[in-house]
């Protein structure tokens, strides 16, 4: 048996509307965030989750929180994080650039291959306790990537090439299996 993953990104912080990189500074959702969160929620088929995961930071929480909550059973965890940016965490945007820190540390924070580590630890979480399941994840940029990598095979820098940010083609949702 598979664990099915339906795949949320956080909705629009005010750090994204300020062209900010959060990283791990744990920021807020802004209005338009909170509006079209709550619009997501008609888009999404609840009889299919069984439970829902979001990061542990704020952004993700209150997307979590604004659509599934008082429907589905959230739990928070620190290992679907978006990447530390060390220093740039809260910094200019195109200051972060991924495809520099695939195996390179970001200064005083970690690498896209140490987020694919955290996101290896995480899904053998899934495999080991929600067998036959489909989770509802909420999180962020890099930890999505990083299951494109794991789960579909692509290499780092085919998953930030093919990015749907890059493309501008967002979806309420993306699937992914854990075989």
């Amino acid at each position: 048996m598979a664990v099915n993953i339906i795949y949320f990104v956080h909705g629009t912080t005010v750090d994204n509307e300020a062209h900010k990189a959060a990283g791990w500074n744990d920021v807020e959702l802004s209005q338009k965030g909170i509006d079209r969160v709550k619009a997501l929620k008609e888009n999404i088929n609840m009889e299919e989750i069984d439970i829902v995961i979001s990061s542990d930071l704020t952004r993700a929480i209150q997307t979590a929180d604004y659509v599934f909550k008082g429907e589905k059973e959230i739990l928070h965890d620190s290992r679907i994080r978006e990447c530390n940016y060390g220093t740039l965490n809260g910094k200019d945007l195109d200051c972060v650039v991924y495809e520099d820190h695939i195996n390179e540390c970001f200064e005083n924070g970690e690498s896209l291959l140490d987020v694919q580590n955290r996101m290896q630890d995480f899904c053998n979480y899934l495999k080991d306790n929600f067998e036959g399941k489909t989770v509802a994840l909420v999180a962020h940029k890099a930890p999505q990537l990083a299951l494109e990598v794991l789960t579909h095979g692509k290499t780092w820098q085919e998953a930030i090439e093919t990015d749907w940010r890059k493309t501008k083609a967002w979806q309420p949702g993306w699937r992914y299996v854990l075989e």
